[in-house]
């Protein structure tokens, strides 16, 4: 199914938000968070940038259950709910001079499987988790072809799987880098214990939009690159995806084993309509004129990170390092720093767990990534994954 690229917005097309903007009056902070992760910009293994977890709860002992980030060119960590790292997995070293390495994404968890998307070779990896002394096994088919790419050569080009979520069986979303597009697979078992996926359908998303002044309007990106997408979650019990356009809002997409049905934009970034162009110079979006108003009152592009809460969608307002809690009363805010803990900016990814997880996490956990973990390392970016009680999270 393709849906047309230029898209009007209907009235009616946003979240059912509270009359105006409302902060939590007491903003949760992290009880415990990973070891920092340093990116050097080398080909060292040791250089790693947090980006996504997801949770795998130990359906025996859900106390030893299991936190997964994915590390980019570091591969994939596994960490125990005292925020400890039990296990790693590498990214695939690149197949030949000059091709591009594995770099992990985005990772999340159906059954036993952790699913990641590579974006260095625009394949879907799978491991199995366990709760054994073997945490993570690559149980990927070794026969794993490109998403979205025709050819190896065109993996190289780097317009590769990116935003990824699982879930309603064995069902995948993931989006494409510099483009707004999607694919359903689907995982299927292969020989010797190997999973793989089958490509069930593609959806081209809108990249322009007609305005409430009768004009049309396309987010400001680098020249040849579309408005991606990349934090997506899956709703099993109600069979929609949410994904989150960055700079342009979240989409709620019916989802059913054969495909998409017809999205509907239901929050926008406040900068949705604002004109502006690329300058080469400055390598930055330059506003055009005053701002026409015609963007959502909670998000600060990009728009990131989307995680459930028994159907209730918290959503990573990146630009501004805050998060929205959507529902009846939705509410805004910030993750503070704790005593032993730092606070989190400019988030990436979140997930949540809403089962018991011990003592410490009674009502389930929300991990997110932290895209500025302090102090820093020199003047390296530094990140790392924050564990926040879910009780502690403000209520819809």
């Amino acid at each position: 199914m393709t849906i047309a690229r230029f898209l009007p917005i209907p009235a009616v097309a946003v979240l059912l938000l509270g009359a105006a903007p409302a902060e939590a009056a007491c903003p949760p902070s992290p009880v415990l968070q990973t070891r920092a992760f340093v990116d050097d910009g080398s080909a060292d293994p040791a250089n790693a940038d947090a980006d996504d977890p997801a949770i795998w709860v130990n359906p025996r002992h859900p106390e030893r259950s299991v936190v997964l980030g994915a590390l980019k060119e570091g591969g994939l960590a596994a960490f125990d709910l005292d925020a400890r790292q039990i296990a790693h997995v590498p990214a695939p070293p690149k197949p030949g001079t000059g091709a591009a390495p594995g770099r992990f994404n985005n990772v999340d968890v159906v059954g036993d499987l952790a699913v990641v998307s590579d974006r260095g070779r625009d394949r879907i990896r799978v491991y199995k988790v366990s709760a054994g002394p073997d945490v993570l096994t690559d149980v990927t088919d070794p026969d794993a072809r490109p998403v979205f790419s025709a050819t190896e050569s065109d993996v190289d080009g780097q317009r590769t799987v990116y935003g990824l979520a699982a879930g309603m069986g064995r069902l995948v979303v993931t989006t494409q880098r510099h483009e707004a597009r999607l694919a359903l697979l689907r995982l299927v078992d292969k020989p010797g214990g190997k999973v793989g996926t089958e490509t069930v359908t593609k959806l081209d998303m809108p990249s322009t939009f007609a305005l409430p002044n009768g004009k049309s309007w396309s987010p400001c990106e680098e020249p040849g690159e579309g408005p991606q997408f990349e934090g997506t979650v899956i709703d099993s019990a109600n069979r929609v995806v949410y994904t989150a356009q960055e700079d342009v809002g979240i989409w709620r997409i019916p989802l059913s084993e054969t495909g998409f049905g017809t999205p509907v934009l239901i929050d926008k970034v406040r900068s949705f309509g604002l004109p502006q162009h690329y300058d080469a110079a400055t390598e930055s979006c330059v506003d055009d004129g005053p701002d026409p108003g015609f963007g959502g009152r909670w998000l600060t592009a990009d728009a990131e990170g989307l995680a459930l809460d028994h159907g209730t969608l918290l959503a990573s307002s990146q630009g501004d390092s805050r998060f929205v809690r959507y529902g009846r009363s939705t509410v805004g805010f910030r993750i503070v720093a704790g005593r032993h803990t730092d606070s989190v900016e400019h988030s990436d990814g979140a997930t949540i767990s809403t089962a018991y997880l011990g003592p410490r996490f009674p009502r389930g956990l929300l991990v997110v990534h932290d895209g500025e973990r302090r102090p820093a390392v020199g003047d390296l970016p530094t990140t790392g994954f924050a564990f926040v009680p879910l009780q502690d999270v403000p209520a819809k």
